[in-house]
């Protein structure tokens, strides 16, 4: 038995890499052949002034689905169109302005008929995804992106395999292309990813610090029995030392506290407590490298003074507020 399941395990383990070596040889093969006609469709897609809708039958469809939200999440404001809906009433959603991305690897899509002949009467932009530089959907086209010929991975060579994945990564490099040319930045990209880790990730720490009288500072030749004070009633368990007129110099922290307990703390000046040099971040920086300043050095630490380019404190951000956004 156990020469059976190891002879079955590297059965398995072949045929991945049977199919995986298939289908990078045929992505492979697209980078090859990518010419002037690629050029083309970037071009006309840029223009669009309004959607660009993504269709797709059958497992053309499955990409079509994604390539339309990867269009959508990088700047090119994209849907998908189900051929066979489309046919029942969801052309009214194809208007003037649009242009249609139509796939089929074989060209002959029956489902995309009344799509295509839609776009032709109303002059949209149409153009093709196909592996047959023949069929009727890349002769209507004004631009068709031809597939190259490669093996399916499917080991009788009919379920979409090699060919979908070269639809998949065509739709990838439409996207980011468009995404160059239209300039697309990683502040856009924040903007239509308010949600979710990948938000969280690309948050500035500007968007999640405390302004204003919420910050606790205090000059150095401050009692710490007065600093105690400013310490419990702003509740972050520090206070930032500063020079006029807002020049961070040093910290004092609960630890800093602790070190320095003894009968003459409170009528110790602030400056003979504080530590020295703290750790800052500027209001631009991501919100993860927040994080990671919090956490990196001899000791963690909870809460970053967030200063401009003059050393002058703009802000606090306290690592709680850095886990409400979810950067983690």
């Amino acid at each position: 038995m156990a020469s059976l399941a190891a002879t079955c395990s590297e059965d398995d383990l072949d045929a991945a890499r049977t199919v995986l070596s298939l289908e990078a040889a045929g992505l492979r093969a697209l980078a090859a052949a990518l010419d002037h006609d690629f050029t083309r469709a970037v071009a006309l897609l840029a223009a669009v002034r309004g959607r660009v809708v993504v269709s797709g039958m059958g497992k053309s469809g499955h990409i079509a689905r994604k390539v339309a939200a990867t269009l959508a999440s990088t700047g090119t404001p994209a849907l998908f169109v189900h051929p066979g809906e489309a046919s029942h009433g969801d052309l009214g959603m194809i208007v003037a302005g649009d242009a249609v991305l139509a796939l089929s690897n074989s060209g002959e899509t029956a489902e995309l008929a009344d799509l295509v002949q839609h776009t032709r009467r109303f002059a949209l932009p149409l153009i093709a995804v196909t592996a047959r530089a023949g069929s009727a959907l890349a002769r209507a086209a004004d631009v068709a992106l031809l597939l190259p010929s490669a093996p399916e991975a499917c080991p009788m060579g009919l379920a979409p395999t090699t060919s979908s994945t070269m639809q998949l990564a065509l739709g990838d490099a439409l996207a980011v292309a468009l995404l160059k040319r239209r300039g697309f930045t990683e502040n856009d990209f924040r903007r239509i990813h308010p949600g979710g880790r990948l938000g969280a990730r690309l948050l500035r720490v500007r968007e999640v610090m405390h302004t204003g009288a919420a910050l606790p500072l205090g000059p150095p030749d401050l009692p710490m029995d007065e600093a105690l004070l400013v310490m419990t009633e702003k509740s972050f368990g520090c206070l930032g030392v500063v020079e006029r007129p807002c020049r961070l110099i040093g910290i004092v922290t609960d630890g800093d506290l602790r070190r320095a307990m003894g009968p003459d703390l409170l009528s110790s000046r602030v400056s003979a407590v504080m530590t020295r040099r703290p750790r800052t971040i500027g209001p631009e920086a991501l919100a993860a490298e927040a994080l990671h300043a919090m956490n990196a050095g001899p000791r963690p630490i909870t809460t970053l003074f967030v200063v401009d380019a003059k050393a002058e404190v703009v802000g606090l951000v306290h690592v709680h507020d850095l886990l409400r956004a979810g950067v983690v």
